[in-house]
Parts: C-alpha cells; structure tokens; sequence
C-alpha cells in the first residue's frame, strides 16, 4: 500500500536524524506524497494497493542541518502499457532537458520552452498549476520555476540559487482538479500524469 510506502519514508528519515518535510506543513497528514496513475501531486497515502501496471510517484523531502532537500521519482510497476512507459520515460525527458540548461546567465522562463517542447513531441500536457520553486531553509520560497512555454517567470540564475524543477507532465490535456482532503491534485480528464524532480544548486 502507500501507507506502507510512507512508513518506510518515515522510518529513514528518522533513522538519519532527518525530519520528513511533508509530515504537517499545511495540515498535510503524511511524510511522503504517493501519487498514482490519474493524480498529479500531493497524494496522501492511505490504504490503496498498488497493482500490476501502475506508475507511482513518491515525493520525498527531508529537512536536515537547517535546510529542506526535495526530489521525486515516477516508478512503473510490473506490466506497464505502451502509453504509461512513453509518459513516464517523457516526464525524465523534460527534466533531464531541463537540467541541462542550469548555469549562470540562464533566464528561468526559458526551462518551460524546453519541457514544453519535449512533451509536446510525444503529444503529451504540461501541467501550468503547480512549479518548481526555490528551496532552503524554507521549504518553498523565490524564484517559482513554471515547467510552460511563455511563462513570465522573473528572474535569472546566479551561483548559490538552489532550486526544484520538477514538470508534472500528462497523457491527455494539462488540466487538473483538487480533491476535497485540499491536497490531492489529479488530471480533469482521467488521463495519467508523470514526475520526476531535483534539487539543483548553480554552481560557476
């Protein structure tokens, strides 16, 4: 299940002297997202069985030594059909592509024209709600980093930033809808999305 997920998550992070970020922040009752198949984000783990020909994205931020550290993985579970594992090999596409363009001198706004492209190519959706973000002593902070083309992100890389790029990327369209619990974000159309993240520091 994804409860059993978390209390592994929870388990690791404590026996590293580290503290699960998600774990109350906002009222968030978990120390992990588990999102499966049709949600985007912020799942909440509970008692769902995970089957054969899932993808599942596990979201994982620690808060150690001061400072928080976010990354995500979508993982394919057994027999995945042919759109699933285009999705999610798409999702690390736009990140790997993404990735390479950290470096002094880059526009922020600019992130979102690659993975655009990237998704596009394999005519699937960015996902314009949600965006990396800036992160350090606090959990989310400046520059927001939008994974779209013609964003208006303000701002340009300089060694020190530390920043999530993380585009949440979708089979059918980029729209998406929240579920009551305020946490839980899943694609308007039933369609599956996919995620990876990481933490980036810009170096000279």
């Amino acid at each position: 299940t994804t409860d059993e997920i978390d209390r592994v998550v929870h388990e690791a992070c404590i026996e590293r002297s580290c503290y699960p970020s998600p774990l109350n922040y906002y009222q968030f009752p978990k120390s992990v997202c588990t999102s499966v198949n049709e949600v985007i984000c912020h799942g909440i783990p509970d008692y769902r069985e995970i089957k054969n020909g899932d993808i599942v994205n596990v979201d994982v931020t620690t808060f150690t030594r001061g400072y928080h550290g976010d990354l995500n993985e979508t993982f394919l579970v057994g027999n995945v059909d042919d759109d699933g594992v285009k999705l999610v090999n798409t999702a690390y596409e736009c990140l790997r592509k993404a990735s390479n363009m950290i470096k002094p001198g880059t526009l922020y706004r600019d992130l979102g024209t690659v993975i655009h492209k990237t998704a596009a190519a394999q005519k699937c959706s960015v996902v314009r709600t949600y965006c990396g973000h800036g992160i350090g002593s606090l959990f989310h902070t400046a520059p927001n980093v939008p994974h779209y083309h013609k964003n208006k992100a303000k701002g340009i890389m300089k060694p020190g930033h530390v920043f999530t790029i993380e585009p949440m990327i979708n089979l059918g369209g980029p729209g998406d809808v929240t579920w009551g619990d305020h946490w839980t974000a899943v694609t308007t159309d039933g369609k599956r999305s996919a995620q990876f993240e990481h933490t980036f520091l810009v170096t000279k």
